[in-house]
């Protein structure tokens, strides 16, 4: 074998890279992902959250305005959507939360009082997670 060659080994040798280098940037790639991961998911529930309360108080604002012109709560949030006489409606279309429940009309004890509700993360009316158009000074 003459030098030529063998330097031409060495250097190919020196090209790949160690079975320790290839588990020492996996390690810091699982560490990495440990650290991020939790705070995008959380992040995600967030804005989730967000705009669930956003769309409890678009909905109870669209309430109170078909209270106003017909002088009664909807029996339902469909009632909504449903086209009058002359084609029009208080929602065009009433979107599922976010977690794709329907959000819930929930009457209180006068004729006049309300709150749309979302299911919230359980979709589960009822529990500690349901978001209210109720500010929680009102509950």
């Amino acid at each position: 074998m003459d030098a030529k060659t063998q330097s031409d080994r060495s250097r190919a040798a020196e090209r790949g890279f160690t079975l320790v280098e290839i588990m020492v940037v996996i390690v810091i790639l699982g560490l990495l992902a440990t650290l991020v991961v939790p705070n995008i998911m959380g992040a995600s529930d967030e804005a989730k959250e967000g705009k669930a309360r956003s769309d409890v108080k678009m909905i109870a604002e669209h309430v109170r305005g078909y209270y106003v012109k017909h002088g009664r709560l909807p029996e339902t949030l469909e009632d909504l959507v449903t086209k009058d006489e002359r084609g029009r409606s208080e929602l065009e279309e009433l979107p599922p939360d976010p977690w794709d429940t329907p959000y819930e009309l929930v009457e209180g004890e006068t004729s006049r009082e309300f709150e749309v509700v979302s299911c919230g993360p359980d979709r589960s009316l009822g529990t500690d997670d349901d978001i209210s158009s109720k500010s929680r000074r009102d509950n």
